[in-house]
């Protein structure tokens, strides 16, 4: 019988995942990640005391037992000094992506191991499946509004062998119905962001806590124009519209961040129809490769996640022939608002939904001028 620890973060997903390993008469204990209790005291609430109290009775409920495991120390080193650092050096990082590969199947596959256990359970809306006698592979999950493959495309072959996702072939409605029928406490809880200080605590004000301010303008990118002024690089986005600080023009019509000048410390805005380079991109560098199963060797057509909910889009796959680890992806469509340090998600060209792996966005090639007629 195969022996599961569950991490369970005290909502419906996880809960529901622990309660079919159960029926289907694997060994399961259930263990709740205490990652961050917004001890520095970042505007905002991090419920965290509440989610081990909710694991716990989900855990009650279903007869087995439950421990809380302390990788605070582990989460603050390898996913909040990436996020940090990330943001420090004016690129766009990727914490859920890492927390997944450093965490949940890095420390705490580490920490099952160690107390006995062959394999870690979580509710992510993925699909683990032999793909051939000894080697797995990760699929889109079956509800496409909760699909959560994207976030799993850094993992390593060891880390899919142990990894299982017992909800992946649900629709989330579906998932609610079981967790009712079977009396779970958390049948009806709200979903949560995921991590907490992006969840329940703005990003602005957790980068302002920890990066300090580096004020600089806000300049036209189409014509040089001084616009306004921003506190800091770090906390603006390439495509952001809202929250920049100017006003719109006359047609109602927001600025748009096409570009962060880290040079000069400018913030370069555009309005969406105009001809301003930075906002659309069809080719990219792509570095940090990792692949779930066999490395990918020569060129090929893919399908990409540019980022999390974006549509998967046709795309030329190059592996570099002199630096290992790094690709060039064409995009068959240009796609809009790329930024360095964001995570792509690469999925097998047949349309099966089989994610093979990701890495970073090392540079952008900028089309000039903006299509007019480019969409997403």
């Amino acid at each position: 019988m195969e022996r599961i620890l569950v991490a369970m973060s005290g909502g419906v997903d996880s809960a529901v995942a622990a309660l079919l390993l159960k029926r289907a008469g694997a060994e399961i204990e259930g263990a709740y990640m205490k990652n961050w209790i917004n001890e520095d005291n970042v505007l905002g609430e991090c419920p965290w005391q509440q989610d081990i109290v909710d694991a716990r009775a989900a855990a009650e409920k279903l007869g087995i037992p439950f421990r809380v495991v302390n990788l605070m120390r582990e989460y603050r080193e390898r996913v909040v000094e990436y996020l940090l650092d990330g943001y420090r050096r004016g690129i766009t990082p990727n914490p859920d992506t890492m927390c997944n590969r450093e965490i949940k199947f890095g420390v705490f596959l580490d920490y099952a191991r160690r107390e006995g256990f062959s394999a870690v359970a979580t509710g992510h809306y993925a699909i683990r499946r032999e793909v051939t006698p000894g080697r797995w592979g990760v699929f889109e999950g079956a509800d496409p509004n909760k699909d959560q493959s994207y976030f799993l495309a850094l993992l390593r072959p060891e880390q899919v062998a142990a990894a299982r996702f017992p909800v992946g072939h649900l629709l989330k409605p579906e998932l609610r119905v079981l967790a009712r029928e079977a009396g779970l406490p958390v049948a009806d809880k709200k979903d949560s962001q995921g991590i907490c200080f992006i969840g329940n605590v703005r990003m602005q004000d957790f980068l302002r806590h920890y990066v300090p301010d580096n004020p600089g303008p806000i300049v036209r990118a189409t014509d040089g124009t001084v616009l306004g002024a921003h506190r800091g690089l770090h906390l603006f986005t390439i495509g952001q519209r809202r929250g920049i600080g100017i006003p719109s023009n006359t047609d109602h019509e927001n600025y748009v961040v096409v570009g962060r000048d880290t040079v000069h410390n400018r913030l370069l805005v555009a309005f969406e129809s105009e001809a301003a380079p930075g906002l659309w991109a069809r080719e990219c560098l792509v570095a940090g490769l990792s692949f779930l199963d066999e490395p990918l060797n020569g060129a090929q057509r893919l399908l990409v996640r540019a980022r999390y909910r974006d549509p998967a889009a046709p795309a030329r796959f190059e592996p570099s022939a002199q630096i290992p680890g790094q690709a060039s992806v064409v995009f068959e469509k240009p796609q809009r608002a790329l930024a360095p340090g964001q995570v792509i998600a690469l999925y097998a060209g047949d349309g099966s939904g089989r994610l093979l792996g990701g890495g970073f966005y090392e540079h952008i090639s900028p089309l000039v001028p903006t299509p007019a007629a480019a969409t997403r």
